[in-house]
């Protein structure tokens, strides 16, 4: 079986960083991105299995990049996860209500990521 590709979508490079890290050491496959943009051309180039985005990136936010996504024939079944140091109550309910089929917090917990990740692939 081939190993899960993640697209991980944040603006802050030392996210990505450590999201590779810990994702790639537990047999991910990581793409990365920094904008929406970006992100875009990374879903057009090889569907991912799952989506980690970040809410706050620079110009289009995360929630604008998961409507989209979702209303998208081909990409309206991936898995997007909010990817956030968001932790106000509400906030998860506010994801959900975008499209995202779960939340992920940052700081990264290095012990749990890849597990969490796994769990939102039913893996």
């Amino acid at each position: 079986m081939a190993s899960p590709r993640i697209l991980v979508v944040d603006d802050n490079r030392l996210n990505l960083d450590l999201a590779r890290y810990v994702l790639e050491a537990d047999g991910f496959i990581v793409d990365e991105a920094q904008h929406v943009d970006e992100a875009w051309a990374r879903l057009r180039a090889q569907r991912p299995d799952l989506l980690l985005v970040d809410i706050q990136l620079p110009g289009t936010d995360g929630l604008t990049l998961v409507r989209a996504v979702k209303a998208t024939p081909g990409l309206d079944d991936l898995p997007c996860i909010a990817f956030t140091a968001y932790a106000m109550q509400g906030d998860e309910l506010r994801f959900r209500t975008a499209g995202c089929d779960g939340y992920l917090s940052k700081p990264i917990d290095v012990h749990r990521f890849a597990a969490a990740v796994r769990f939102y692939l039913g893996t």
